[in-house]
């Protein structure tokens, strides 16, 4: 096959660029069709802050025939690369049909360009920053995708560790099933509550929200420190995501609990599962899309758990637990029956044991992949 790896430089190109899985995946029943838009916003400089700490390059690999047959992103995060003290550069939203000969062409292609910006490593699939589209399905072929996944085939594995990749970390995804009887959470919740002189803030409307987001980006770079990845939000970076999913929560899935100084200290936060919605808006908001949308934020059996984080003052001192009665309360309240979390590291046991107690199953593992050059 005829290969040529061109960069994206036009906004054509760009759309190419965010549309190609949603063609490649187009009959797929497990594959959920990403925003193009939405997508396109992420990949501007101009529109996503994380370019203050990051910089990346974007390549189609097309055949002889012109037509697209794969993508890649060359991503370098500075600000990741200064605190761990590695010259990494990152691959992520690589997509590619059936072929060694494009996957190799497609990863060569971020090799060259890692080796021309001083890079001793490479990394992915990950994105800019912790909160993007993060690894390569391994298990869990036939289930679908949270809103903040990703499906790809089954061949994408054996192809990258054919590029000389090898396993750096892993993503697991989990199905939770809502407990029936909440009081076991209520009895822990208060006897907690009252040692450590905890509360629920008293949120009745987003407008009262918006003063404990500080305290709640505060926190979480505080907790994900550690993680592999995750390099700490700027002021504009916690801003954007403000925007990004302020208009899509429902304060009946949030949580964050205060300090006798009111002071943020933990918070949960959940979001009505956007996946089939997103199925049938095929990569659009427009003219349809986004009343698919509306529809799955009122109406729903199922959660994705997107944010929950304790910070290191209260960790394993059972706060979990109010975070886990208020939410309970919640899903009770607007029918929910299942949570689905979102990707988390696979030795995030802090994260883990929230779900110990309750009736659930690991049923998706995505892998990063790491190679030295």
């Amino acid at each position: 096959m005829d290969i040529t790896v061109k960069e994206v430089r036009t906004r054509k190109e760009l759309r190419q660029f965010a549309a190609f899985p949603n063609r490649l995946y187009k009959d797929n029943p497990y594959y959920v069709p990403q925003i193009v838009s939405m997508d396109m916003d992420t990949f501007d400089p101009k529109k996503n802050r994380a370019f203050e700490v990051c910089e990346g390059t974007y390549w189609l690999a097309v055949d002889g025939e012109g037509d697209i047959v794969g993508r890649i992103a060359g991503i370098i995060n500075h600000q990741y690369n200064r605190k761990v003290g590695r010259k990494i550069c990152r691959f992520g939203w690589v997509d590619f049909i059936e072929s060694q000969e494009v996957a190799d062409a497609l990863l060569e292609q971020v090799a060259r360009y890692a080796r021309e910006k001083g890079m001793d490593e490479i990394e992915g699939p990950v994105g800019f920053l912790e909160f993007d589209i993060a690894g390569v399905l391994v298990e869990g072929f036939d289930q679908l995708p949270t809103a903040y996944g990703k499906y790809n085939a089954p061949y994408y594995e054996p192809m990258i560790l054919k590029n000389g990749f090898v396993k750096s970390t892993d993503f697991v995804e989990f199905l939770i099933k809502v407990p029936e009887d909440l009081s076991r959470y209520e009895r822990f919740a208060k006897l907690i509550a009252e040692k450590y002189g905890l509360r629920e803030a008293p949120i009745r409307n987003k407008r009262q929200l918006g003063p404990y987001l500080d305290g709640v980006f505060r926190v979480m770079n505080e907790c994900y420190s550690h993680l592999h990845g995750f390099s700490e939000l700027s002021p504009a970076q916690c801003d954007d995501l403000k925007k990004q999913f302020l208009g899509n929560i429902r304060l009946d899935y949030v949580s964050i609990i205060l300090d006798a100084s009111d002071r943020v200290v933990a918070f949960g936060v959940c979001l009505p599962s956007l996946s089939k919605a997103m199925q049938k808006a095929k990569g659009s908001l427009f003219p349809f899309g986004f009343i698919h949308l509306l529809r799955a934020l009122r109406k729903n059996d199922t959660v994705d758990a997107l944010l929950i984080a304790i910070s290191d003052e209260y960790r394993h001192k059972g706060v979990n637990a109010l975070i886990a009665s208020k939410l309970g309360h919640g899903f009770h309240a607007n029918g929910i029956h299942y949570i689905e979390s979102t990707r988390e590291l696979e030795d995030n046991n802090n994260v883990q044991n929230i779900w110990g107690r309750q009736e659930y199953r690991l049923h998706k593992r995505a892998r990063v992949y790491i190679k030295h050059i």
